[in-house]
Order: structure tokens, then sequence, then C-alpha cells
């Protein structure tokens, strides 16, 4: 395999920005529904959950299923799930 230059740097610059202490996708995804309810209660998950954070930062899929999720999540409106039970039986 031949690299160019441009490939290299982009290759160099991406290693630059790894951790230690990463996580994969799917250890995102499964921490990425906890994350979403503790900023649905307006608390800070970036606090609570630096890893989901800097990995939502950095990987367009994750934060795209993150995004899916919060849209969601606000639509159904899940800050008072009496009411939308209450919703749900009258219909």
């Amino acid at each position: 395999m031949v690299l160019n230059p441009e490939t290299l740097k982009q290759m160099i610059l991406i290693l630059t920005k790894t951790h230690a202490d990463e996580i994969s996708c799917s250890e995102c995804f499964d921490e990425i529904d906890r994350f979403a309810e503790i900023e649905l209660v307006g608390k800070s998950a970036a606090e609570a959950l630096p890893l989901v954070q800097d990995h939502l930062e950095h990987c367009q899929d994750c934060h795209e299923e993150y995004q899916a999720l919060m849209a969601a999540l606000k639509f159904t409106d899940v800050s008072d799930p009496g009411e939308s039970n209450e919703k749900n039986q009258k219909i």
C-alpha cells in the first residue's frame, strides 16, 4: 500500500487525537441511553460519562444515533411518564 503525503498527514492527525481510555462504538451504544436520560433531567452527562461525551464528539455515527435518540425522547415527552400513560389510556 502506498500512502500519499495527505493521507499520511490525516492518519497522523487522527492518531494524535486518540486516548488510552477511549471507548468503542459498542461501549458507547451501551451507555448512550443513560447519557440521554441524564441530559433530559438537566444534569451534565458530560461530567457523569466523560468517555461517552468524548466518543460522541469524535464519532459521527454514534453522534447521529444520540441525536436521533434525543429527538425521539423529546417527542415522546418522557419527562412525565404518568402524563404519557394518561394520554395513551384516553385514546
